[in-house]
């Protein structure tokens, strides 16, 4: 199987595993917060939401040495084991200490509810461990399968808890806790993981190396939380809740682009490690930049072209300031997923602090721009500070990799795909009914046009299962 067709397959895959879950996420949400107080679903989200910060502090991001490292070392069963002793052995003193730390922190909790959250936290560590060990050893199809295991075991335990029992707050954590506790068992037994955690491979010169690997990614995790979040809360602070709520309806539209990078980078990842060890790592990253940056340009012209009328479907209230940050937002996510496809090679070659280090000064330039342009431009300060950090991050990336990697641009072609793009944001602030007929018909065609081999390969594709 070629490259290109692995990371079809492997995109594929764990898109699977993104979306289901996705799927079973919205039908759950109704159901927790119709058997939940809003107190007590605001206190239910912060814990889960928490987990994003609380785990890479914790665990220093070693699982995530995990994958990289296990990918140099396929077939090799004592290497192998080798690894996972150390991250297993690293994470698990590591965990039962700060959770002994959380569990008297949340003193203000009943006894149940903090027992459950230390547990829940537990988990869930365990399990974005045991999760990227599975990436080390390519499978994929494990992966996706204990996420959709974790969530339709977590929409049942919902129904039964929350809707059933009315237990409400306990009922909903105990629901997630379980359904996490679930992923992790099934994954530990995919690869018996008991069965290859030696005591007498822990060393600590093997957890050192990863921790010189993983250790840059804990900054990098809490910048991209702040480049997530710091617009939200900035314009809370400055412009109230009423403002926030315009700008997140505003990413509705742009985040499902997001949503596609997630899955490919988790792919891409993987083949960018593959292809390091190959002479022709040059040419095929060049190879796939300028794929990836004409796929993912096509999408962001046919999703600014039909927004007036996902718009129109999806949203509903007064929002009509949200619809003019959306094409800001969509040519920042463009830059952003383009930023995402260096990351991949950043892994690749192990510069994870290259990797940190652009993060956190995007973070910084995004939180700094919104903190001078709120009071002079309201919401558009949230939206244009995301272009400029994403700009800012993309651009720096391409740079900095041709000093370790030899990757070709094809500027020419860049830059009029950009100027076609902005040409149709212009148009599209217009807003008028003619103008959204002609931005459907240049974004239909600009789209094929730049995606013109890969249109007439699905096309053939298509073709052929017709005939059979």
């Amino acid at each position: 199987m070629s490259r290109e067709s692995n990371l079809a397959k492997n995109t594929v895959i764990l898109a699977i595993g993104a979306f289901l879950p996705k799927i079973a996420g919205m039908i759950v949400l109704p159901l927790v917060t119709a058997g939940l107080t809003k107190a007590d679903y605001g206190t239910f989200d912060l814990i889960t939401t928490l987990v994003a910060l609380f785990l890479p502090l914790v665990t220093l991001q070693i699982h995530s040495a995990a994958f990289r490292f296990l990918i140099d070392c396929r077939g090799e069963k004592k290497e192998t084991d080798e690894i996972i002793s150390n991250i297993i052995g690293f994470i698990t003193p590591t965990s039962i200490i700060a959770l002994l730390i959380l569990f008297f922190a949340l003193h203000t909790f009943s006894l149940p509810v903090r027992i459950l959250v230390c547990i829940y936290y537990l988990a869930d560590i365990f399990l974005a461990a045991v999760q990227q060990i599975i990436r080390g050893f390519s499978y994929n199809k494990a992966y996706s399968t204990s996420s959709v295991i974790q969530s339709f075991t977590n929409m049942v335990l919902v129904f039964i808890f929350v809707t059933g029992l009315k237990k409400g707050m306990i009922g909903a954590l105990l629901a997630t806790t379980v359904a996490t506790i679930a992923g992790v068992v099934y994954l530990m037994r995919k690869i018996d993981i008991l069965g290859r955690f030696h005591i007498s491979y822990i060393n600590r010169k093997v957890i050192v190396e990863m921790l010189k690997y993983s250790w840059p990614i804990v900054p990098n995790s809490l910048s991209n939380w702040v480049l997530s979040t710091s617009d939200r809360l900035v314009l809370v602070t400055f412009m109230g809740p009423a403002a926030a709520g315009v700008y997140a309806v505003a990413n509705k539209i742009p985040t499902l682009v997001s949503s596609l990078q997630g899955t490919f980078v988790f792919a891409w990842q993987e083949n960018a490690t593959l292809a390091s060890k190959d002479d022709d790592k040059g040419e095929y990253y060049t190879h796939m930049f300028s794929g990836i940056f004409r796929i993912i340009a096509g999408i962001t012209a046919v999703l600014i072209a039909f927004t007036p009328i996902l718009f129109k479907i999806l949203i509903r209230g007064s929002y009509e300031d949200a619809y003019i940050q959306m094409p800001i937002l969509f040519m920042a996510i463009l830059f952003s997923c383009v930023a995402s496809y260096m990351g991949g090679i950043y892994v690749a070659h192990k510069k994870t602090l290259n990797i940190g280090i652009t993060t956190i000064v995007s973070a910084v330039i995004n939180l700094a721009i919104d903190l001078v342009f709120v009071n002079k431009i309201g919401i558009f300060a949230a939206s244009i500070s995301t272009l400029i950090s994403y700009l800012f991050l993309m651009i720096y990336r391409m740079v900095d990799a041709k000093k370790f990697e030899d990757i070709r641009y094809n500027l020419i072609e860049i830059i009029c795909i950009c100027g076609v793009l902005i040409i149709m944001c212009i148009i599209y602030f217009m807003n008028s009914l003619i103008f959204s007929f002609v931005n459907v018909v240049i974004g239909v065609i600009f789209a094929s046009l730049i995606n013109k081999s890969l249109v007439i390969s699905l096309l053939d594709k298509f073709k052929k299962k017709l005939k059979k």
